[in-house]
């Protein structure tokens, strides 16, 4: 056996725990070892110096020998960590070897030196990849995860949109909906109430995924109910943001418009909590006016009070409720499709119902071209009285 051999072997034993020199003549079938204590986890900070030491190192760095104004080189002196083999692969510092004293107390030798070198240059590599796959993993578990509540948020949301269109004798009712992602924020609903009323809700929930899908089913569920206690949309509002307002996750809020219609007298009864504002488009006059009534989002402050007001339906006339997305919809030179726009747009068009949803949709498409990406969820609701109600 070679020196270099023997100093190798003795490298090895002294990694396992074993200090004596084997012997050469009748090697021993079981040899009892000492494994040695993993040593403390180091935490070293991306703004220690000795990270750009290490990344620039050679070799094999002895610690004590170091004087930087380092904590983890403390860290490393206390541990009585005596060597470092700096792993680094394409230039960049993916790890550290860290070795503590010999069992032997002997120094550690030039040829161990050599032997962690090489084992360096071909860890390095190894290392790096399997950092690679590890975050390849990662990143697979967090877009399935992300995915799984995408579905659970889709199928909630899917669950409490309105499966079909109500039918009012006298009126047309038409509705579109299109989430810029997976799951939007947006929603809509419609209401049957006692004697002969008819409620209508537009909303439209910050943020997106499972917290804004289950947001949506909260408030949803509160106008529901709050609508079979109060006959005044302005009350309705009220209660639902007195109960959300307590609960809801920060940052996050409701824009709403409640209506409520005499389907015997076309009485029209609103109320907004910060939501865009309706224009109702007139058969005999002509042009589209906007529907105003003040109010704060839902979920932003308790106590609020929300104005209503009230129109009366003439035959022919027909209501527009819709989201952000349309009117913040922007052309290839980020031109912003706008309020004005669709006011002129609605004034002009001489239905309302589907033909008016369906006139809108082909107006943004030519705004936007073909190549558009949509920003925000699109919600389109349409209440048109009809001329021979």
């Amino acid at each position: 056996m070679t020196t270099q051999e023997k100093s190798r072997q003795g490298f090895w034993q002294s990694l396992f725990g074993r200090d004596e020199e084997p012997r050469e003549e009748v090697p021993e079938p079981l040899v009892e070892t000492t494994v040695q204590e993993a040593g403390p986890e180091l935490e070293i900070a991306p703004n220690d110096p000795i990270v750009a030491y290490f990344a620039g190192a050679s070799g094999v760095v002895e610690i004590e020998k170091l004087d930087l104004d380092s904590p983890a080189l403390r860290a490393m002196k206390a541990a009585d960590i005596k060597l470092v083999v700096p792993l680094v692969s394409q230039g960049e510092l993916i790890g550290l070897l860290n070795l503590g004293p010999r069992l032997s107390q002997q120094e550690y030798s030039a040829d161990d030196r050599k032997l962690l070198n090489d084992l360096a240059t071909q860890t390095a590599p190894a290392v790096q990849v399997a950092q690679l796959v590890r975050q390849q993993q990662q990143q697979a578990q967090e877009r399935e995860r992300i995915e799984q509540e995408l579905r659970v948020a889709r199928l909630i949301q899917q669950t409490l949109l309105p499966k079909t269109l109500p039918e009012l004798p006298g009126y047309d009712v038409a509705a579109y909906y299109q989430p810029a992602r997976e799951v939007g924020g947006d929603f809509y609903d419609f209401v049957e109430l006692e004697d002969d009323q008819f409620g209508l809700v537009v909303g439209d929930v910050t943020d997106k995924g499972v917290p804004a899908a289950l947001v949506m089913a909260t408030t949803r569920t509160l106008l529901r109910a709050s609508a079979q206690r109060f006959d005044s949309p302005g009350q309705v509002l009220k209660r639902v943001n007195d109960v959300i307002v307590q609960d809801i996750p920060p940052n996050m809020f409701i824009t709403c418009l409640y209506a409520i219609l005499d389907k015997e007298t076309g009485l029209l009864r609103y109320a907004n909590a910060g939501h865009d504002l309706p224009y109702r488009r007139k058969a005999a006059a002509g042009g589209a006016e906007e529907l105003r009534a003040t109010g704060m989002p839902l979920g932003l402050l308790p106590g609020m009070e929300y104005e209503e007001k009230e129109i009366v339906l003439e035959r022919g006339d027909s209501v527009l409720f819709y989201s952000d997305g349309l009117v913040e919809a922007h052309d290839p030179q980020r031109e912003m499709f706008g309020f004005p726009r669709l006011q002129g747009l609605v004034a002009g068009h001489r239905t309302g119902g589907e033909a008016m949803v369906n006139f809108l949709l082909s107006e943004l498409s030519r705004f936007t071209g073909d190549d558009w990406e949509q920003e925000d969820d699109i919600t389109l609701v349409t209440l048109e009285r009809s001329e021979t109600a």
